[in-house]
This record gives structure tokens, C-alpha cells and sequence, in this order.
């Protein structure tokens, strides 16, 4: 049995976008953009790609992918598919419940709109973030 951990952000990251691109379930109206394949980690994190529904525009922004040395950290943006950025549906809640739900680090972040943070420390957890992609993309169906 391994013993070890993958805690490198960079690779998280890149573990999470194939996650992305590659399903065809519930996830397959999701696509990236903006990535940055040469992004660095820093402390405060450095944007490697954004997820957005597809069409792209930045109405469709789901989330930001941001790598620090140590984790993956992804920004769920409120307002999803709304170009004056209201929320229909209370995506940060969505968002809380649905990642504190599989046991993952969750903080909001108070700006315009409003974001919730959700750290992706390992590995193993990109599974389980992605049941809270799935829950934005249920809500955003349920509200468009």
C-alpha cells in the first residue's frame, strides 16, 4: 500500500481539469478556459484555469482553479449565468453544503459576487470536489 500523498498543487490541478474534461455525466456541459499550463504556485495561489458551462462567456464562469504550493484552491463564483451577476438560486449555499457534505475545507469569500472557497489538499479529494461541481451545475439547470 502507498503511503504517500499527491499534496502538490500543480498536479491537483491538473488531476481536477481532467476530472473536468473528460466526463460525460452530469459534468459534461463544463469545459476550461484560460488555462494556464506554465502557472506557478504561490502562497496566495496563482490561476491555472477558470470552468465555465459551455458558451464561456463570463456569465457562464463556474469556478477558478488557483494552485499554491500545497493544494489546489477552487473559487465558486455566485451568479452563474446571470450577466448582472444576482444569484437565482443561493450558490454559495449550494456550494458550503455540497463540499462540507464530502468533508472538504469551505470558507465564503465577501466580494461581488459573492465566491465560496473550496481547498483541495490531496489527491484523493478531487473526487470528491467534484460532486460539488455537479451540485452548481443541478441548481444552475433548476434556476435557468
Amino acid at each position: 500500500m502507498v503511503d504517500e500523498r499527491l499534496t502538490d498543487g500543480v498536479r491537483i490541478g491538473q488531476l481536477l481539469a481532467s476530472e473536468i474534461s473528460g466526463n460525460e455525466g452530469r459534468l459534461r456541459d463544463l469545459a476550461l478556459s484560460d488555462a494556464d499550463p506554465d502557472a506557478e504556485p504561490t502562497p496566495d495561489g496563482a490561476l491555472a484555469y477558470r470552468v465555465v458551462r459551455d458558451g464561456g462567456s463570463a456569465a457562464d464562469l463556474v469556478a477558478e482553479a488557483y494552485v499554491q504550493p500545497d493544494r489546489l484552491r477552487v473559487e465558486f463564483v455566485g451568479g452563474v449565468g446571470r450577466d448582472d451577476g444576482s444569484d437565482a438560486t443561493d450558490i454559495p449555499e449550494v456550494v458550503a453544503d455540497a463540499a462540507g457534505g464530502e468533508g472538504l475545507r469551505v470558507r465564503p469569500k465577501a466580494v461581488r459576487p459573492p465566491r465560496t472557497l473550496v481547498f483541495v489538499e490531496n489527491g484523493a479529494q478531487v473526487k470528491r470536489v467534484l460532486p460539488v461541481f455537479e451540485a452548481v451545475v443541478d441548481a444552475v439547470g433548476k434556476s435557468g
